[in-house]
């Protein structure tokens, strides 16, 4: 007998991802709103909307201020943007390389990038430190640059080299005979047609960088002076600043100084991201 393929009701499956649109969406919404609470407000009336006449922006102004968030937004701008340029330009050229140019050697060095993907960052943390220490790049921005882009080069390669090896060689050997030299070719020609996938790694990499912690911590641990921290490590701070008391209202103001730009870079750019990891997947 033919076995009958398993469906779900259109109801069934409304219900179920509006469920889950809920639990996901409602902790950012109760954070966001509580930013705008006094501490007391949070615990007496938890989940309660703040009164108009109520509202504490103080919690940002305390947080942009006192707890130096203004100095760590701008060093989270200058790692971020910088890191994600590199590993989107770098990726690029490495991807086209490895995709275009045929050589024995050409598929152990793609598998080589690909297998950055499955290392830890707790496994490589260490022999990283002193590396960085002996080239005396701990708590710097330079240093949190260069592994950053280490770090992303790998996924960069990975979703690019898909798309260069779907694009017809023909393009190429028309660009060589209207006189583009090889660079010429790749940047005039190839890398527009694969900004769908140049897009989608950007788009990653920023929402990665931009909120990484990990390799923040251990290498920018000595920076006393908090000149290099980035977003998520003054959070951290916060406890500091509010001499080891919990202000939770400027905590919370904290994390949706954090949370909003990675949330206006999706929402603009999600048709992106669903459009270029699709055909990444179908090109590679």
């Amino acid at each position: 007998m033919k076995r009958q393929p398993f469906k779900i009701s259109r109801a069934f499956a409304l219900v179920a991802l509006s469920g889950y649109c809920l639990w996901v969406v409602f902790p950012m919404i109760w954070v966001a709103y509580s930013s705008l609470k006094p501490d007391r407000a949070i615990f007496t009336d938890t989940f309660a909307l703040p009164s108009p006449r109520a509202l504490h922006f103080e919690n940002y102004r305390n947080a942009w201020q006192e707890a130096h968030f203004r100095d760590y937004f701008l060093n989270s701008v200058l790692v971020t943007g910088v890191s994600v340029g590199l590993i989107a330009a770098l990726g690029a050229m490495a991807a086209y390389a490895l995709a275009r140019f045929y050589h024995p050697l050409g598929r152990v060095v793609f598998w080589l990038f690909i297998a950055g993907l499955m290392i830890p960052a707790q496994l490589a943390i260490v022999p990283l430190f002193f590396e960085m220490r002996d080239l005396g790049l701990l708590n710097t921005r330079l240093g949190l640059i260069l592994v950053y882009t280490a770090n992303g080069l790998p996924f960069a390669i990975f979703i690019l080299a898909g798309f260069f090896r779907s694009l017809p060689r023909a393009l190429y050997e028309a660009a060589v005979i209207d006189g583009c030299g090889e660079f010429a070719a790749f940047w005039k020609v190839l890398l527009p047609l694969a900004r769908p996938g140049l897009v989608t790694v950007v788009i990653f990499e920023f929402i990665g960088v931009w909120k990484e912690y990990f390799y923040a911590y251990m290498l920018l641990g000595g920076d006393t002076a908090g000149s290099a921290r980035t977003l998520p490590l003054g959070l951290a701070n916060l406890s500091i600043v509010s001499l080891f008391r919990s202000d939770y209202g400027m905590l919370f103001a904290g994390l949706v100084l954090v949370t909003v730009p990675i949330l206006v870079v999706y929402v603009f750019l999600q048709r992106h991201i669903v459009k270029g990891v699709a055909a990444g997947a179908l090109k590679g």
